[in-house]
């Protein structure tokens, strides 16, 4: 029996470049590279869902005044 692979395909590829020993501010500047590209992916979905769906500044200012939250005393 073939044991599951438990690791993703990102994780399989920082495993290869992190086969090197590097210093503090190399692993700093990495985390940071990958922090920015996510953070990038994630503007960009959020755009996309502002442009499909037509929201602006009055849609935010909406679900700001929206009271959602439900009693915990029930």
């Amino acid at each position: 029996m073939v044991a599951q692979d438990k690791l993703t395909n990102l994780q399989h590829e920082l495993l290869k470049v992190f086969q090197y020993n590097l210093n503090e501010t190399q692993l700093a500047e990495i985390r940071q590279l990958l922090s920015s590209y996510f953070a990038e992916k994630a503007t960009a979905e959020m755009d996309k869902l502002w442009e499909q769906n037509k929201w602006d500044n009055s849609t935010m200012e909406e679900w700001a005044a929206t009271h959602t939250r439900t009693s915990s005393k029930q």
